[in-house]
């Protein structure tokens, strides 16, 4: 399975594909007993799938063989065994791909022209993603995080390794001594190239950036580049190039757990601001009107919050999952739609928007 969503992979996810593009959703667990269910489930919503693409008169022989082969495919890629909250096996002429993500999914079966990604752009946002660079003399590391994890990064051209050259005993002669490593040419060579390869994957992935190293080789990559001054925080503590990923994150956590605080009461802040100038909106009914007409700036959500609801034709009202027009998923379709127009999404912790129906909105107008 793909292991982690970048804002650059959802957007090549969301791009037309040939007809059939087939998006299977389902809720996984992680525990048991919960998790012995998952399996069926699964089985039955790919048997779903796959008669909905037999029975298909616009879907040609050539591409129904090839979608058939790429539903197995990707079946045989699915871990079950380290599953999270949600499952999304997307698959189309030529292609597939197993998706496991942290946001509950509802079960379901889509045939279109573009993958339902909508779950996956949710879940995006709710992981809080983070990247950590480890910094040392000789090693430089690239840790992607989120809420729950910490992993190396093993593309971008991380890691970054290097063999310092041996002491020149005649240099030392003459200038009394071992020169300092990150006074040397070519250790500033090296740190000025993990500059310019940290500086291309916030082109293409931006997320909040944490370099870690010692004293000494923070101040180096200061001097040798933007990033780093220009990083979400600087972490002095050494040794985490060659750190494990659960050391990486202990040192980390205070930040996040910092700039999480930081970020939350400055949405609210807005709520506030927003609210004395009748520019906000309450409640999931007002906010998914206001996410469909482009005016939310700044969406607040409550972690856990769900619900089911249906369209009326003039408001969003309760009803049961097996309901005609159901709609499980309504909260990730309104902060699908609000990142789409621009808008920032912040999740808070349950509870505190037990006085605005859990979802509140700053507007544009």
């Amino acid at each position: 399975m793909h292991p982690t969503l970048s804002p650059t992979i959802l957007t090549k996810l969301r791009r037309p594909r040939p007809y059939p593009a087939v998006s299977i959703l389902m809720p996984t667990h992680r525990r048991e007993p919960d998790n012995a269910k998952d399996p069926v489930r699964l089985r039955t919503l790919l048997a779903e799938a796959k008669e909905k693409v037999q029975a298909d008169p616009a879907v040609s022989r050539t591409d129904r063989i090839d979608v058939l082969e790429q539903l197995d495919q990707a079946l045989s890629e699915v871990d079950l065994v380290h599953a999270e909250d949600g499952l999304a096996i997307l698959a189309a002429p030529g292609e597939h791909q197993v998706w496991s993500f942290g946001r509950p999914a509802p079960a379901r079966v889509v045939l279109s022209d573009t993958f339902l990604t909508r779950n996956l752009v949710a879940a995006q946002a709710a992981e809080r993603p983070y990247w950590v660079l480890a910094v040392a003399a000789d090693r430089v590391v690239l840790w992607g995080g989120n809420h729950e994890r910490v992993t190396k990064e093993a593309g971008f051209g991380f890691p970054l390794e290097r063999t310092p050259d041996m002491p020149d005993p005649q240099r030392q002669e003459r200038t009394g001594g071992t020169p300092s490593t990150f006074r040397d040419e070519e250790t500033k060579t090296f740190l000025r190239q993990a500059d310019t390869e940290i500086g291309k994957v916030l082109a293409a992935d931006t997320r909040p950036l944490y370099v870690v190293g010692d004293a000494a080789a923070l101040a180096l990559l200061d001097t040798v580049g933007s990033i780093a001054r220009e990083a979400t925080e600087q972490i002095p503590h050494g040794g985490l190039a060659r750190a494990d990923a659960e050391t990486v994150r202990q040192v980390v956590e205070p930040a996040l757990r910092s700039r999480a605080d930081r970020e939350i009461g400055d949405a609210l802040a807005q709520l506030d601001t927003a609210r004395g100038r009748h520019e906000f909106a309450a409640g999931l009914d007002e906010v998914w009107q206001a996410a469909g007409d482009g005016r939310i700036t700044h969406l607040v959500v409550e972690e856990q919050f769900r619900t089911t609801v249906r369209d009326d034709g003039k408001h969003l009202v309760p009803a049961e999952s097996d309901a005609p027009g159901a709609r499980e998923d309504i909260v990730d379709e309104v902060i699908e739609r609000s990142l789409d127009t621009g808008a920032q999404v912040t999740f808070v912790p349950d509870g505190t928007l037990a006085d605005a129906g859990q979802v509140a909105a700053a507007l544009r107008y």
